[in-house]
């Protein structure tokens, strides 16, 4: 294993300043290039991965919102997050789910247990407010080291935490901003 995968593994063994400290060291790596057509995404030769478009129209996403974007590779033998966002010096570490169809959102955010504990909803397709609301709820339930679900639906980015869905007027606020 490279130097490189390993800094990116050991990402999931670090909490608080620790991660935070390694997540820097990783965006530092010279491996790292800037695109050609957009120097606010940075990424080490993923453009070969069968998942590079989706990555890329999420990054290209994140920029229009203020986000510095690196593309993480996806090291053989492991399952790591797919970004790390910088924005202002904080860094951020998210796990990319392209939802492409209804009812399909509580699968994808189970399957990313493990790898981050921040998600990125790239919502290509209309979604029921109170189904996604009841899908990430679901999600922080069963997840206790989730912290946050970023949601860009179209132009909009919404931002969800664990505490926000402990609210009584969850659903109503969640629908309100997701469906204005």
């Amino acid at each position: 294993m490279s130097d490189f995968a390993e800094e990116i593994y050991k990402l999931q063994e670090l909490s608080g300043a620790d991660f935070i400290a390694q997540l820097k060291l990783v965006i530092a790596r010279a491996e790292f290039h800037p695109l050609k057509d957009n120097s606010q995404i940075f990424t080490v030769g993923s453009e070969r991965s069968g998942d590079y478009t989706n990555l890329l129209n999420a990054a290209r996403k994140a920029v229009t919102h203020g986000f510095r974007v690196y593309i993480l590779p996806n090291p053989k033998g492991g399952r790591t997050a797919d970004f790390i966002f910088e924005q202002k010096g904080n860094v951020r570490m998210y796990d990319l789910k392209t939802i492409l169809g209804n009812s399909s959102v509580g699968n994808r955010l189970r399957e990313s247990i493990g790898q981050t504990n921040r998600i990125l909803l790239n919502m290509r397709c209309k979604y029921n407010a109170h189904s996604l609301a009841d899908d990430i709820r679901s999600y922080f339930q069963l997840n206790p080291t989730a912290i946050e679900v970023l949601i860009f639906k179209g132009q909009k980015i919404i931002s969800v935490s664990r505490y926000q869905t402990t609210s009584a007027t969850f659903y109503k606020e969640f629908r309100r901003r997701y469906e204005k």
